[in-house]
């Protein structure tokens, strides 16, 4: 075991809440300062120690993706610049709502749950009654708490934060910090669905293990490992065409130039590289050792959930894609909207990208139109002819001129309100078959 992995092990074997510092891992492992600044650094992109302002490194719970949606008390912190006066054992509880304590101390109650945040200012028996009802305080203005405040909330581990906004200010900086998250949210990584118990061969395996191995699990690629773990090849049931010979060496054989992806790769991106090189399997890598693998299905399955999920939150895209209506004629789609005022450029005229996004969507819609169909695209090409004004009628018109097993091609066109050629694009996808 390397040094590096030693002290990443440690920092798991800690409790959560646990205060880091590379002067104390150093000093309780007897390495160096530099190796476990090196590790902890590591260890927070891995998400299991997080730095947090005014307070430290502190070991947390890696948190799953799924939830981003919402935040931690810590986060807040560093959104609002608040100064901890109590309860940092709390700080990575999650926030599930948070109320502004305006009423009287009486009917706060009644509002608030295990789990809120009581946004309020310089009132102690308002304090007192949140941490009774296992709530989180943040005190507006730049406010300080009396010791008794501190004491309960350092008993009861549930954060009391200070921040120098104002209480409409700190809401609104709240709000829209859980708006983000969920647009977040929906972009799906390739560590969120790829398979990380996986079978492998290593480089010293003979055919002979490999087509045992193909009978016992009936797979066809497999990633070939050195002895580190590290990836060094794939073997596909095409390079085993021509070697009969069972004591041949598998790294003699295969593929030592692989396609990798990263746990930090969206799905989306996978998808295009995957579809553009007919890959069904592809080793996913994290600082060349292998963590998983992500396959065909995966993809599709991840493309099948995004489009499942409801709408969360708007991005730009549907803000100006639900004001078009859209009819079917035939084996064409119809879209009929206006130009807003979010799709202008500096001039006052439609910008060519919000045009080519509103192109590239619709063609994209079309091919999903039957069974769902799950695709990546590989390429588009699009002509501008005329401006168009904000507030201008526009229609839109699919066509799909192809589709085969594995490629489909769509046109697009745009006409304004005199029927005249606005646009024009072609569209190239790589339809994903399981």
């Amino acid at each position: 075991m390397s040094k590096h992995e030693e002290i990443i092990n440690y920092i798991h074997s800690l409790e959560i809440g646990t205060k880091i510092s590379v002067r104390g891992v150093s000093s309780e492992l007897g390495l160096s300062d530099g190796t476990a600044y090196r590790a902890i650094k590591e260890a927070e992109n891995m998400g299991i120690v997080k730095t947090v302002p005014r307070v430290g490194t502190i070991r947390v719970d890696k948190v799953d993706k799924k939830n981003i949606e919402t935040l931690t008390y810590a986060e807040v912190i560093n959104i609002l610049d608040a100064t901890i006066l109590g309860g940092k054992e709390g700080i990575n509880r999650s926030l599930n709502k948070f109320i502004i304590g305006a009423m009287d101390v009486g009917t706060i109650s009644k509002y608030i749950s295990p789990g809120y945040l009581l946004i309020v200012g310089n009132r102690e028996e308002a304090q007192e009654l949140a941490l009774e009802n296992e709530a989180a305080v943040l005190i507006t203005g730049g406010f300080d708490c009396s010791e008794k405040i501190k004491a309960l909330a350092n008993e009861k581990g549930i954060p009391v934060l200070s921040s120098s906004y104002d209480t409409f200010t700190v809401a609104s900086m709240i709000n829209k910090a859980i708006y983000e998250s969920m647009v977040k949210k929906d972009i799906i990584l390739v560590e969120d669905v790829m398979d990380v118990n996986t079978t492998c061969l290593m480089g010293t395996d003979t055919v002979a293990t490999w087509r045992k191995l193909m009978i016992e699990t009936n797979h066809e690629r497999y990633p070939v490992l050195d002895e580190n773990m590290k990836i060094i090849g794939i073997a596909t049931l095409r390079d085993l065409q021509g070697h009969d010979d069972d004591n041949e060496l598998i790294n003699r054989i295969m593929n030592k130039n692989p396609i990798c992806v990263t746990p930090k790769t969206t799905v989306a991106y996978a998808a295009h590289i995957m579809g553009w090189d007919g890959i069904k399997l592809c080793p996913v890598i994290d600082k060349k050792k292998l963590v998983g693998v992500l396959t065909i299905e995966h993809v599709i399955k991840a493309m099948e959930f995004s489009l499942r999920q409801p709408q969360v939150s708007e991005t730009i895209d549907d803000l100006i894609l639900k004001n078009f209506i859209c009819e079917i004629e035939g084996e064409r789609l119809h879209f009929n909207g206006q130009i807003i005022p979010q799709m202008l450029d500096p001039v006052g005229t439609a910008s060519w990208s919000s045009l080519n996004m509103l192109l590239s969507t619709m063609g994209i819609m079309a091919l999903r139109k039957n069974n769902n169909i799950n695709i990546s695209v590989d390429s588009i090409m699009s002509y501008f002819m005329k401006p168009v004004q904000m507030g201008s009628d526009i229609d839109i018109y699919t066509e799909i001129l192809d589709k085969g097993r594995n490629f489909s091609k769509v046109e697009i066109s745009m006409y304004n309100r005199f029927k005249e050629p606005v646009a024009k694009a072609m569209i190239s996808a790589k339809i994903f078959n399981k």
